[in-house]
């Protein structure tokens, strides 16, 4: 194998210029750049990244603002494995990762979670961006302080995030609108039931609704799904009496479509008798949402691969500290469509992480 010295010695400098080139440092003049270089491509030379982190000692911080999961909404525990994973495998990197949790109905838990993060000193941040207003601030300060940030599974525009890691939110809700009206061809009409909570922070789950009623509208089906707007998912009584009320007055709507993880929540709410003559589509394989699957009280749930986001996002930040590859700014993760025959086989990831690790 070809060594520094090697290549020293083929482009006639010494190993230190040979290093300053690799490891892209000041001191060494264009014209002896190129000479290291050609000598480099034709020896096919690669970088063993390990090695470079530890012949340079330099560590890098890499800082995730994350929401919490609880046992009501395990969504976001699958992100957060997989940025566990990621900080396993990228540790011999000399890359350090550390998670900072917020609750996702809190915008002062989320600005004291970010206070907590800067104290990391982080090189890059990654950032489940909220919170309109609180974004603007922790952004503001991350420009002020030269940190680059990626955003993770929620993508808002007019940022200069480095990309963006997650699901094409509109073409999920296209294909949600698609599946409902294949499986009810006979005139008929659709609901969407959204939470006060998920509309007013959620910038995914408005673009879902959108890819929604696209699909209606371009294919010039004649149907306009409807919406109902739920206050307080949580308040199960209330729900249950606002969500059947509006079903016996509209018995024509067949499909539901719950743009979020919560469509358990609505399962529980809708009356037996009713719920057997609907169809309804949800996100996200949590443990809730896939028991509802399983028992025929979902039709499809929609992955987002939560689990992959967390990984891939902590690794692309990894592959821009380390060899200074900049990502694609929009990296949109596969759209899986779970039925009940296929849902096990996904988010085994998750599984053999959940296993592996401790989540605090």
């Amino acid at each position: 194998m070809i060594t520094i010295k090697d290549i020293a010695k083929a482009a006639n400098v010494s190993e230190g210029t040979v290093d300053r080139v690799i490891h892209n440092r000041s001191g060494v003049s264009k014209k002896t750049e190129a000479k290291v270089k050609k000598v480099l491509e034709r020896h096919n030379f690669k970088v063993n990244p390990v090695a470079s982190a530890l012949a340079l000692k330099k560590k890098h911080q890499i800082s995730v603002l994350i929401p919490e999961h609880d046992d009501s909404d395990l969504f976001w525990k699958s992100p957060y494995l997989g940025v566990l994973k990621a900080a396993e495998d990228v540790k011999n990197f000399g890359v350090q990762v550390s998670s900072f949790k917020f609750n996702q109905s809190d915008p002062i838990s989320y600005l004291k979670a970010f206070k907590a993060l800067l104290e990391t000193k982080p090189t890059a941040v990654i950032m489940v961006p909220n919170f309109s207003n609180e974004t603007k601030q922790i952004i503001n300060r991350l420009e002020a302080l030269n940190i680059p940030y990626l955003f993770l599974n929620i993508d808002i525009e007019g940022f200069n995030n480095m990309g963006y890691v997650g699901q094409d939110s509109c073409t999920a809700g296209y294909i949600a609108g698609k599946l409902l009206h294949f499986n009810n061809l006979q005139p008929c009409e659709f609901l969407i039931i959204q939470s006060s909570q998920d509309i007013t922070k959620n910038n995914a789950i408005s673009n879902r609704v959108k890819g929604f009623k696209d699909y209606f509208f371009k294919n010039e089906i004649n149907s306009t799904p409807e919406t109902l707007k739920i206050e307080d998912i949580n308040n199960v009584l209330e729900t249950k009496e606002i969500i059947n009320l509006y079903l016996q007055t509209h018995p024509e709507i067949k499909g539901v479509f719950v743009p979020s993880s919560r469509i358990y929540k609505v399962v529980d709410c809708i009356d037996n008798n009713r719920l057997q003559d609907l169809k309804l589509i949800g996100f996200d394989n949590t443990p809730q949402n896939t028991e509802c699957l399983l028992n025929d009280s979902v039709s499809f749930l929609i992955s987002q691969k939560p689990f992959d986001q967390g990984y891939k996002s902590v690794r692309l930040l990894t592959d821009y500290l380390m060899q200074n590859k900049m990502p694609e700014h929009k990296i949109y993760l596969p759209i899986d469509i779970l039925i009940k025959e296929n849902v096990k086989y996904n988010g085994r990831d998750e599984f053999i992480s959940d296993k592996n690790n401790t989540v605090k």
